[in-house]
């Protein structure tokens, strides 16, 4: 029997209880979001037996443990539009695809350039999992557990932190030679990978990106059933498409505002937590300098594990109650203020467990906070065309931050020092603070409501197009009754 009574295809959505079908979708997109982390994070722990194997220098050890980041820079802004254009479905299982290929390659990698070579077809493909993960996760979950589900699939990062570390102990303590333990731990993240281009092929599309961008509402209505097992099913209501080109969502005023604020915030939160977090490494080496290999990594597994874990877990359990722009706030005013204290108390960057409980207590706020957050919100806040695009180029946005972020910690340490170089930390959370607050809360909204549904009228009845101005290029999308046959693909949007 059906859950509820047939009812508008967003409107059934947006009313679903929590079921089978939601969790399913979370494993989908949470395999390939922990892989994600995997191979981005793993490096901070393979670049340290690297260097020793093949004595890199302080530059060619920044460009390492930053490549991936730039590329994925490019594959989220590449991908994004992409699965605006063709489909989520399609480019769900394609960037799993190119991750398996750069991490078998990062493996076997015979040299210094050939790596990097790698880690950039792996940085391209993690780059496109960003927006299609979030957005399809988005757009399947109802409006009261948006924030949950999405943050499910993003709590998978957790795992990719501990994994690497994890993973390297064993290998290490089991008398694996340096040079084999990296190859594997790079080479492992083809694994689950592999896993997600089968599991993605099965699942699929958005039924609201079928509906609204493609003006194929049987089929969505159909498959949404059948993905559901029953449990949800809209009524076949004449399909509404939703069109809206890349010049008019780039020149109108709300949509450059929010995106500002989504890529900006995420810029700021990459900057400041992939520099920590794949530099913890060289910074547990400077605050304690006699620790070997073997002890670095365990303090930190133990810093990831005691303080970042409890902030993912808290972070979904919470984040729809507190409000998703609230809990950004909250996290970034307690990054801003860890920082702050490490980088003016004297003394606490070489007293090592004070140093280790006011980073982890950063941390278990950062997770708490921006860092999921950032995910979820550019997921929520831009129209349905143009939801994959706007995740996209915050997400970009994001890992060019990550990038200068990691590129910049062993150059700035060396000039300000590592009180310094956390001070400045502290002033970049302050700034993601500041621009939080140009965002709207999406949370207990519905989709079509939070991203500018709720304006149509009023933008239609207010302002007519200009002659031989379309009125998709309108302030808002626009919606269309399509009086197309059922499947017929729609006109496209410049």
């Amino acid at each position: 029997m059906a859950e509820s009574r047939a009812q508008s295809l967003s409107s059934a959505l947006d009313e679903a209880s929590i079921s089978r079908f939601h969790l399913r979708a979370v494993l989908v997109s949470g395999m390939g979001f922990f892989t994600d982390a995997y191979d981005l994070f793993v490096i901070g722990i393979a670049a340290t037996l690297i260097k020793q194997q093949w004595h890199l220098d302080s530059g060619r050890l920044a460009l390492l443990n930053s490549t991936m980041l730039l590329a994925a820079f490019l594959g989220a802004f590449v991908f994004g539009r992409l699965a605006d254009i063709l489909g989520r479905k399609r480019v769900y299982w394609l960037v799993a695809a190119i991750m398996v290929v750069g991490a078998l390659g990062s493996a076997l990698a015979p040299s210094f350039w050939v790596l990097i070579v790698f880690r950039f077809v792996l940085g391209f493909g993690v780059g496109g999992d960003y927006p299609v993960s979030a957005v399809l996760m988005s757009e399947y979950a109802n409006r009261r557990d948006r924030g949950k589900l999405v943050g499910m699939v993003f709590s998978t990062q957790a795992l990719g932190l501990i994994v690497g570390p994890l993973i390297a102990l064993v290998l290490l303590g089991g008398g694996v030679s340096d040079s084999l333990t990296w190859r594997i731990l790079l080479g492992l993240g083809a694994i689950p990978a592999a896993a997600v281009v089968y599991l993605r092929r099965k699942m699929p599309e958005s039924p609201r990106y079928q509906a609204q961008v493609q003006g194929r509402h049987d089929a969505a209505v159909i498959g949404l059933a059948q993905f559901s097992e029953g449990r949800v099913i809209a009524a076949p209501t004449p399909a509404i498409t939703h069109q809206m080109g890349l010049r008019s969502f780039l020149t109108n005023r709300r949509w450059l505002v929010t995106l500002a604020g989504t890529a900006g915030c995420w810029f700021l939160l990459d900057y400041a937590y992939y520099g920590n977090t794949i530099s913890t490494p060289q910074i547990i080496g400077l605050i304690s300098p006699n620790s070997s290999t073997m002890t670095t990594i365990a303090i930190q597994l133990a810093i990831f594990v005691v303080a970042a874990v409890p902030g993912y877990l808290l972070g979904i359990a919470r984040m729809d109650r507190v409000g998703h722009r609230r809990l950004q706030l909250i996290g970034f005013a307690m990054m801003a203020l860890c920082f702050a204290i490490i980088g003016l108390v004297p003394g606490l960057t070489t007293a090592v467990v004070p140093f280790l409980l006011v980073y982890g207590v950063s941390y278990f706020f950062t997770e708490f906070g921006p860092n999921m957050t950032t995910f979820v919100m550019p997921s929520e806040v831009f129209p349905v065309t143009m939801r994959a695009t706007g995740h996209g180029i915050s997400a970009g946005i994001g890992k060019l931050g990550a990038f200068i972020g990691v590129f910049l910690f062993p150059v700035l340490q060396s000039s300000l020092g590592l009180r310094g170089t956390l001070l400045l930390t502290a002033g970049v959370s302050v700034l993601g603070l500041l621009l939080t607050r140009v965002l709207p809360e999406p949370a207990g909204r519905s989709l079509d409501e939070v991203s500018g549904g709720e304006l149509l009228a009023s933008s239609l009845a207010g302002a007519q197009p200009s002659p031989g101005e379309s009125a998709s290029a309108g302030p808002f999308f626009v919606d269309v009754p399509s009086d197309r046959r059922p499947g017929a693909p729609p006109d496209r949007a410049a």
